[in-house]
């Protein structure tokens, strides 16, 4: 009767060469992989930067001189606003294609308001960001409780809004407006701490600024290695920080040398802080992550999709309006053709900043450096004295690449 218990087979000869070719624990190769890792995740700062190298190239350095730098904050701000809303209403997975003709409306309204019948100008803007909102109501209304899409109900809006303003305004121009209305688009805060060349209180809110920065990211990292969270080497951190702030000192520097700091950087700076806490810090902002991730999934864990999506569309009207002032108040005019693009402008911002075409994909701070591509580009080829046609078409391969870029990615991930 034979032994029917086999003894254990030695490991073959290539199963123990492969034991032993097993890749240790590289820490530089760990280091390396998170700094590619992180390169990838801001592919978009990295892009700005190549197009502000690029143009200041073939701008012979008048790109980056202090006047231009603060034209392209000051001739861009608007659109920046509208950005910010289009990225959240594109990360639920929707798209408004009306705010250029609600920013031309406002911007009527605002006119009539304060030029015509002399309000104050503080009341004509509070009543004018009011009527804004309620735009962006009726439209929120028709999308998430009637359930048109949101593509139909804005294409609707864009047709109704622009009469309304050509009926507001008569088919002519309102001007001019009171100072302190213009100071929105055109003002600049400087002198506070004293006459001085270059501004010392600009130079301040940027030393204000990079300090904050460090502090922010600093403390962000230490709050995740505390919860035993992957961590980025510190010196990669640090090189981030010094080049960021590299950046910063260089701009608050070029601001200082002209005329200060812009009220439209200041209302955009506040803007991305406060949305950038809903986005990544409350409820409302997990909600639309999660409705443009998977619509259905979000309702079945109890996200109420449509109120979500009428307070979306009501915060879009909100900033539109916001747009439209700003814009009225750089030209110290509201006129009929006010408005002209800003939604593609706006959509443009969105995507180039890395938002995805199927929703559930997008940040604040990734609309904005779209923007900043796009006013960049537009100033550059201005500059160059590159015609209107050429700027468009170059604008429109843009954004054709960013999103068939993110589509690839898609497709690599498997998603």
């Amino acid at each position: 009767m034979s032994n029917s218990t086999q003894t254990p087979s030695a490991p073959s000869e290539s199963q123990a060469a492969g034991a032993l070719v097993q890749p240790a624990d590289n820490p530089f190769t760990r280091w390396l992989s998170t700094v590619l890792a992180d390169l990838g995740k801001n592919g978009i700062f990295i892009a700005l930067i190549a197009v502000v190298v690029l143009f200041t190239i073939l701008t012979d350095g008048i790109l980056l001189r202090p006047q231009n730098l603060s034209n392209l904050v000051v001739q861009n701000g608007y659109i920046l606003v509208l950005a910010i809303g289009m990225v959240m209403v594109i990360i639920a997975g929707h798209i408004d294609l009306s705010v250029g003709s609600v920013a031309a409306f406002i911007g009527a309204v605002s006119g009539v308001l304060a030029v015509k019948m002399e309000y104050p100008w503080w009341l004509a803007i509070v009543l004018s960001l009011l009527i804004g909102a309620l735009v962006g109501a009726w439209q929120g209304f028709w999308i998430a409780y009637v359930g048109i899409p949101a593509f139909i109900v804005t294409l609707a809006g864009m047709l109704i809004f622009r009469g309304l303003a050509l009926v507001v305004l008569g088919n002519a121009n309102i001007g001019s407006f009171p100072t302190e209305y213009r100071a929105m688009g055109n003002g600049f805060l400087s002198g506070i701490f004293g006459e001085s060349d270059p501004d010392l209180f600009t130079l301040v809110i940027g030393a204000v600024a990079i300090v904050a920065l460090v502090v922010q990211q600093l403390r962000t990292r230490a709050g995740r290695a505390k919860y035993g969270q992957e961590v980025e080497p510190l010196v990669w951190v640090v090189v981030k920080l010094a080049a960021v702030a590299l950046v910063i000192g260089f701009f608050t520097w070029a601001l200082a040398s002209y005329k200060g700091v812009p009220v439209t950087l200041i209302v955009l700076a506040v803007l991305v802080m406060v949305y950038g806490v809903v986005m990544n810090r409350t409820v409302f902002g997990r909600h639309i992550y999660a409705i443009g991730g998977n619509r259905h999934a979000a309702e079945l864990s109890g996200i109420k999709t449509r109120r979500v999506d009428f307070w979306l569309f009501v915060n879009m009207g909100f900033l539109a309006a916001l747009a439209g002032l700003i814009f009225t108040a750089r030209l110290n005019l509201a006129g009929p053709k006010a408005g002209d693009g800003f939604e593609l402008e706006a959509i443009s911002a969105a995507f180039i900043g890395g938002a995805a075409v199927q929703g559930g994909v997008g940040t604040i701070g990734g609309a904005i450096i779209g923007g900043l591509i796009i006013g960049v580009l537009n100033n550059g080829m201005s500059i160059m004295g590159i015609g209107i046609e050429w700027q468009q078409a170059v604008k429109g391969l843009v954004l054709l690449l960013a999103v068939a870029f993110d589509v690839y990615n898609k497709r690599r991930s498997g998603n």
